[in-house]
């Protein structure tokens, strides 16, 4: 019996197990926690490479992507993420307190903690995709969950769904460790494209972004 190499199931378990290994990849190069910015930008690049025409290696383009995203990936976790982290933290604080002014409070923290955390989303897919000055990168970060806020929506529930699914089923955590955080990527890469087309068709909210030259 002989095997195709080139057949539709080996070409898929192939697939998969580059998922699996991209993933293990991507948790270990984010165990420093400082470059985590560097490690998930690289990780949108290759799987908006990816689910573009399947284009790019999966494995070592991540590994060129993290050295060539590095200084500027961590820096805009750095600037929109301790922010984010800022408001999270002020949105227990308010929960942890009685009264109604209170909760008023600890709500208007958590809707700024997910715009925020949806800039940061955008902000490091914009490091991924598009080659911008740090301030340029912020300010179309910020800008695109009021321009774009259907697909920032899904942008932010895929993670969020997947958090909530693993504190209610702590078996999921495998599953997640696996190829959660490599195949949740690559759902969002099909969000960002539409996100990063409808934006080059009509760049009138944002400041004008150039697309890296590709692999």
């Amino acid at each position: 019996m002989s095997i195709d190499p080139n057949g539709r199931n080996v070409q898929g378990i192939t697939t998969f197990v580059l998922f699996v290994v991209l993933n293990v990849l991507y948790l270990v190069t984010c165990l420093p926690v400082v470059t985590i910015g560097a490690a998930t930008a690289a990780l949108y690049e290759v799987t908006l490479r990816y689910a573009d025409d399947e284009r790019g290696d999966l494995v070592r383009g991540y590994l060129r992507a993290l050295r060539t995203n590095l200084w500027r990936g961590s820096a805009v976790l750095a600037v929109l993420g301790i922010p984010a982290a800022m408001l999270l933290f002020s949105a227990v604080f308010w929960f942890t307190m009685d009264g109604s002014l209170t909760a008023v409070a600890g709500a208007l923290s958590v809707v700024a903690t997910c715009y925020v955390g949806a800039a940061v989303l955008h902000g490091l897919a914009l490091v991924a995709w598009f080659d911008a000055p740090l301030r340029r990168t912020v300010r179309n970060a910020l800008l695109l969950p009021l321009v774009e806020p259907a697909r920032t929506a899904g942008l932010v529930l895929l993670p969020v769904g997947v958090g909530a699914l693993m504190f209610a089923v702590p078996q999921v955590t495998f599953v997640v460790a696996t190829i959660g955080f490599s195949f949740g990527a690559y759902v969002s890469a099909f969000i960002l494209h539409s996100v990063f087309r409808r934006r080059q068709a009509d760049p009138s909210e944002l400041e004008p972004i150039s697309p890296h030259s590709g692999e």
